[in-house]
């Protein structure tokens, strides 16, 4: 069957743009985050300028860490998730599982350029977190120093808040008791060391407000229900812009850890999940978010380019870093279960 000219035109423009449209669709990426301040800040130093960089928009999503909804994706061949923000425990055991690609650091940059607990086998860090010692100067007459400090009582009276988990505050409870942090963990991996703490933690059980939401160490602070407390950076740094400025950091031997990229392992598309991460992962705009959330990039050159304002607010400060040691995510792997069972038991007496 003939068909003129005036028939088969329309044809093609229309398969040339269906087949551009499909071009485009492949090139978007579908990124994962945790949602609320942290995804836009992320929109702003990220998910824009990569659009505007490649041409390729980023589509937002937001989970609350679960899991299972990435193997259910996996399992079933049905991977619609590109990139997912990961936290560093769920990361290791995803990553065990199969559910999240071996990182082609290739594709990346040098492993040299990061924080070097930020490069892992499924992923690479976004941004540095810290968990520090915080308290209320209006409180206290002498400001603590250490989490020596935190323990002592006669010299430091009143409340103290402390993460209701066996997480940190082990790690913290040994740190007072003068093991170093680069054994912190050889020593909690013993049942001399498990013994250790908690018996440390016995000291001054009586005096612990528990809190559970990173909301809540400002508060407590705030109202004067506790003088000192253990608190996540960027909370208490929030606190402070909003006018809470008799709330102080320690950052003495704080515990870093990160939040990752991962990639679901089957996503058609990773090739882009790919382009996206080395863009993100690039020290500008690393710094850029930073800028909005003081959380630390991971990129080492990115913290030379964050306003100096902001830089001794961020983990990733070389003051801040002294002194510091990172979570050892495998450790908690391994033992978080027990050792949650057994504070949650402790906790209840």
């Amino acid at each position: 069957m003939n068909r003129s000219p005036s028939n088969t035109r329309p044809i093609a423009i229309a398969l040339a743009a269906m087949s551009l449209l499909a071009g485009t669709a492949h090139a978007d990426v579908t990124v994962i985050s945790f949602g609320g301040t942290n995804q836009k800040a992320q929109a702003k130093a990220f998910y824009e300028p990569y659009a505007k960089a490649t041409g390729s928009k980023v589509i937002p999503g937001e989970y609350n860490g679960e899991q299972a909804k990435i193997k259910a994706m996996v399992e079933a061949k049905n991977v619609t998730w590109d990139v997912v923000e990961v936290e560093s425990p769920e990361l290791a055991r995803g990553c065990e599982e199969g559910l999240y690609e071996k990182i082609d650091y290739s594709k990346i940059g040098p492993k040299a350029d990061f924080v070097p607990a930020a490069v892992t086998e499924c992923g690479i860090g976004i941004f540095v977190w810290s968990t520090i010692l915080a308290y209320n100067s209006d409180a206290l007459k002498t400001a603590p120093t250490s989490w020596a400090d935190f323990w002592d009582l006669k010299k430091f009276p009143g409340k103290r808040g402390m993460r209701k988990g066996a997480k940190f505050t082990l790690e913290f409870a040994l740190i007072a008791d003068g093991v170093k942090p680069d054994e912190v963990y050889k020593v909690l991996g013993t049942k001399a060391g498990t013994e250790r703490a908690f018996k440390k933690l016995d000291h001054i059980k009586s005096s612990i407000q528990w809190w559970e939401a990173g909301a809540q160490p400002p508060q407590l602070l705030a109202a004067g229900d506790v003088v000192m407390t253990s608190a996540y950076n960027g909370r208490i740094a929030t606190a402070q812009k909003e006018g809470k400025t008799n709330l102080k950091i320690v950052w003495t031997n704080n515990i870093y850890d990160f939040d990752l990229w991962g990639i679901p392992v089957g996503t058609p598309k990773k090739d882009e999940a790919y382009k996206f991460i080395a863009f993100a992962s690039k020290p500008e705009n690393q710094a850029v978010f930073a800028g909005e959330i003081p959380y630390g990039p991971t990129n080492l050159k990115g913290t030379a380019l964050v306003d100096k304002a902001i830089v001794p607010e961020l983990p990733t400060a070389p003051q801040n870093m002294k002194g510091a040691f990172a979570s050892d995510t495998q450790f908690w792997v391994e033992h978080g279960e027990d050792l949650e069972q057994r504070f949650n038991a402790w906790a209840a007496k």
